[in-house]
C-alpha cells in the first residue's frame, strides 16, 4: 500500500512542479491574450477554443468555464471545422488554438482557413518554435519539463498545466470585466449557487392561506385550529396594523400544556414567544439558512420595510426549493 501512495504522490509532485514552471514563465504573451480577449468581448465577439485529443477535452472545459464566468466562448472541433463548423467563426472573434507540441496536423490544417476569414489567432503551446506558434498572432508558451507518465508520453502534466492556464485566463477576465457573484447566479439559475445569489426571501415565503396570523386576544385553542387549517407549525401574533408582536408554535403549546391543562382557554398573547426572529422580504434567501443554523428554529417571519408581517418561511419548504 505504501508503494501505491508513494507513486501517487510522485505524480502530484511532478504535476505541481509543472504548474510552478508554467507560472514562472508567464509573460507578455499571456497579457496580450487577455487584452485581445477583452477587446473581442467588448466588441460583441466570442472566444472560440479549438483542440483535438486530450487538448480537445481540456478545450471544452476551458470554453465552459469562460462562458460560465461571463466571457462568451464556444468549443470548435478542428476536424468538424473543415466540414462546415468554420461557420462558428465571426470576424469579431478570437480563435484560441491548443496543442502542446504545436504540430497537431488536424489543427494546423484548419488555421489557413481561419486566417482567410481574418480571424485573430492565439496559440497555447509548449514549443515556441512550433508551426502552430508560427501561425499565431499571439502565442502563450507553457513549457513543461516532464509528464507524470513514466514513458514521458501520456499527456498528464501538460494537460494539467493547460487546464490551469485556461482557468487563469477565465479568472483574470472575470476580474477585469467586473463579473460579479450576482452575474454568476444569473448564468446558473438551475444550480444551488444560482439560487443562493438570486432568490429573495419574498420568492420562497408562505403567504395567503398558508400564512397563519392571529391577534393576541385569540385563544390558544383557536390559534391551534388556525394552524391546522394552514398546515403550519406556528401562528404569527400581530397587532391591529399587522405589526409583529410574537409567534406561537406547536412546541410552545406542548411546553405550556404540561404545566397547565387549561392553557387552551388562555389568550395566545400570554404564551407566545416575544421578539421572534424575522427577516426582510428583500433579503437573499440564503440568509434564511444562516438564521436557521444560528437560532435552531423552524419558522422565520418575513416583514416589509415598515415592520408589517407579510409572510413566513418554514424549514420544511427549503429542501423542495433546493436551498438545503
Amino acid at each position: 500500500m505504501r508503494d501505491i501512495i508513494k507513486r501517487a504522490s510522485e505524480v502530484f509532485d511532478i504535476e505541481i512542479e509543472g504548474l510552478e514552471h508554467v507560472k514562472d514563465h508567464l509573460d507578455g504573451g499571456f497579457t496580450a491574450l487577455v487584452e485581445s480577449c477583452c477587446e473581442v468581448l467588448e466588441n460583441g465577439g466570442k472566444i472560440v477554443v479549438s483542440g483535438i485529443g486530450k487538448s480537445g477535452y481540456i478545450g471544452r472545459k476551458i470554453a465552459a468555464t469562460l462562458s460560465s464566468t461571463g466571457s462568451t466562448a464556444v468549443f470548435m472541433h478542428p476536424v468538424e471545422a473543415m466540414h462546415g463548423d468554420l461557420g462558428v467563426l465571426d470576424r469579431r472573434d478570437i480563435l484560441l488554438a491548443l496543442s502542446y507540441s504545436g504540430e497537431t496536423e488536424e489543427l494546423l490544417q484548419m488555421l489557413p482557413s481561419a486566417k482567410r476569414l481574418d480571424i485573430k489567432t492565439a496559440a497555447l503551446t509548449g514549443v515556441e518554435s512550433s508551426r502552430l506558434a508560427g501561425w499565431a498572432d499571439i502565442k502563450v508558451v507553457m513549457p513543461v519539463r516532464r509528464e507524470a507518465c513514466p514513458f514521458n508520453l501520456a499527456p498528464t502534466t501538460t494537460t494539467t498545466a493547460l487546464l490551469a492556464l485556461g482557468d487563469a485566463l477565465a479568472m483574470v477576465l472575470l476580474d477585469i470585466r467586473g463579473f460579479s457573484k450576482d452575474d454568476y447566479g444569473r448564468l446558473h439559475p438551475g444550480g444551488a449557487i444560482g439560487r443562493a445569489v438570486t432568490l429573495r426571501v419574498r420568492d420562497i415565503m408562505r403567504t395567503g392561506d398558508r400564512l397563519v396570523t392571529v391577534s393576541p386576544e385569540t385563544t390558544v385553542k383557536d390559534a391551534l385550529l388556525a394552524m391546522t387549517r394552514g398546515r403550519s407549525g406556528s401562528a404569527i401574533v400581530t397587532g391591529k396594523k399587522g405589526e409583529l408582536l410574537g409567534i406561537f408554535t406547536d412546541g410552545d403549546f406542548r411546553r405550556h400544556v404540561e404545566k397547565d391543562l387549561e392553557v387552551l382557554t388562555h389568550p395566545v398573547g400570554d404564551v407566545m414567544t416575544e421578539t421572534p426572529s424575522y427577516v426582510l422580504a428583500d433579503n437573499l434567501a440564503v440568509e434564511i439558512l444562516k438564521l436557521l443554523e444560528k437560532r435552531h428554529i423552524d419558522d422565520i417571519i418575513v416583514v416589509d420595510d415598515t415592520g408589517k408581517v407579510i409572510g413566513m418561511v418554514d424549514i420544511q419548504d427549503l429542501p423542495g426549493l433546493k436551498l438545503m
